[in-house]
């Protein structure tokens, strides 16, 4: 990702977004938006965000090891001399332990080569390997040398295959955030978590590797943001809605609207979809310039097929929410007793009128 810095000094990838509002959209997104105040100073000088999640990996391992590395019971399994835990009898006679007066045994060690250390540490090895930390070559050396610093501290815990769904899995088992947000950064780490947009463009385009999105992002961030700061909505991401049928079809396709919120008070129903398109305007039949149709379909649907719910459904507002970085949208219409609003948010403007402007879009429906 190839980054500019404006007149300004802040930091921004080449089509204008600060480095600081793709790391606080993350923070939403990893349910440490408390940090946000943390590594000032590393969000406004790192060449890209690649560089910013490994100077701040380093920086909070490092911090481990100096009050203490987390351990935990690890199971083990080998031969040893006399017995411990337990004997495993087909591998001891199958090795022939006992006549040497060994066994193979399977026993439980309290040490700190653990799945989260082995994540962590296979983690930064890669990045030694191959990360990419930008054209600052002091700052790609002196982040080199930690790393380097870290496996020789770490030199009892073994490097592992590093598998995105296994440390995510690991990551949510973990009741201590701060290890909770090391692993995160190794999750974003592993998939190579690198927004790429392209110069010139008006909507963010696309990203990263495999499965993991920035549309994966922004739906969680927007979130998240309204979970911490909408104290009288209740937000429910990811909910799943029912088609009103008669009997039961296993080709209907599975309604998830990405947030619904409720008013505590007064019961007001959002249904609010995140598009991260490059455009939310397209070409229609005889170069007609329309909303996309497929966006509008689909709000629809989740409106009108849960109008039986209650009669705040039957009342609700659709919301579709698109990222941007200069072209504005705001309009909306009602169609058979649903409002349905077309927002945008300005991703590259001043990180807390981008948190006024979210406010803002739900006060005002």
């Amino acid at each position: 990702m190839n980054t500019k810095k404006e007149q300004d000094g802040v930091q921004k990838t080449s089509s204008g977004i600060p480095i600081r509002n793709i790391w606080y959209m993350l923070l939403y997104a990893m349910k440490c938006s408390n940090l946000k105040d943390r590594w000032k100073s590393e969000v406004e000088t790192a060449p890209n965000l690649n560089c910013l999640l490994i100077s701040i990996l380093i920086e909070r391992i490092l911090e481990r090891i100096r009050i203490g590395l987390g351990r935990d019971y690890n199971q083990v399994a080998n031969e040893i001399y006399g017995i411990r835990g337990r004997i495993d009898f087909s591998k001891s006679v199958k090795l022939m332990s006992f006549p040497q007066g060994c066994t193979f045994s399977r026993y439980q060690v309290y040490t700190n080569d653990v799945l989260k250390n082995q994540i962590i540490k296979s983690t930064l090895y890669q990045m030694m390997l191959g990360g990419d930390f930008g054209t600052y070559k002091k700052l790609e050396q002196e982040l080199k040398n930690k790393i380097h610093s870290i496996l020789q501290q770490l030199n009892n815990v073994k490097i592992i295959e590093l598998k995105p769904a296994e440390i995510r899995r690991e990551q949510l088992k973990q009741k201590d955030m701060d290890c909770g947000l090391m692993l995160s950064l190794c999750y974003l780490l592993s998939m190579h978590l690198m927004p790429t947009e392209k110069e010139g463009g008006h909507f963010l385009t696309k990203i990263i590797k495999n499965n993991l999105t920035l549309y994966d992002v922004f739906e969680k961030f927007v979130a998240e943001f309204y979970k911490y700061h909408l104290v009288q909505w209740n937000v429910k991401p990811q909910s799943i809605f029912h088609w009103p049928a008669v009997g039961s079809s296993e080709f209907l396709p599975i309604l998830k609207p990405d947030i619904i919120l409720e008013n505590r008070i007064t019961k007001q129903i959002i249904i609010l979809d995140t598009k991260f398109t490059k455009k939310s305007l397209v070409e229609g039949q005889w170069d007609k310039i329309t909303f996309n149709r497929d966006h509008l379909f689909q709000i629809y649907s989740y409106l009108k097929t849960q109008e039986d719910l209650s009669e705040f459904y039957a009342k609700s507002t659709g919301l579709l929410l698109y990222p941007t970085i200069s072209d504005r949208v705001s309009h909306s219409i009602e169609v058979q007793g649903h409002k349905i609003i077309w927002e945008s948010i300005n991703l590259a403007q001043p990180w807390q009128q981008i948190e006024k402007d979210l406010i803002s879009i739900i006060l005002k429906i």
